[in-house]
């Protein structure tokens, strides 16, 4: 798998903004299929940092449902892979520029 296929885009919420500031962890939507050592080869590559620590959870799918004019209507969400990078003192990731 390319390193450019690994990474789909960064999750900005304020708990992990405040993991940003204090402890130097970022978290990512990754590709389902990718391992720990894909996504430690991906970040290292785009952004020049070196990862000392890498975390992955698979977040399921949940169901939706809506009540409409025209009845009831229930869907599912997406299931998605997410992984928490510890960057090693000093690093950082820019996400904001």
């Amino acid at each position: 798998m390319k390193p450019a296929d690994v990474l789909i885009r960064p999750v900005i919420t304020e708990k992990v903004n405040a993991q940003m500031e204090t402890s130097g962890r970022y978290t990512f939507v990754v590709d389902k299929r990718s391992n720990k050592l894909e996504i430690k080869k991906a970040i290292e590559e785009f952004y020049n940092v070196k990862v000392i620590d890498i975390h992955t959870m698979v977040v399921p799918g949940k169901n939706k449902t809506r009540f409409t004019k025209s009845g009831l209507l229930t869907g599912t969400k997406s299931s998605y892979k997410k992984a928490t990078i510890t960057l090693a003192q000093g690093d950082s990731i820019d996400l904001f520029s």
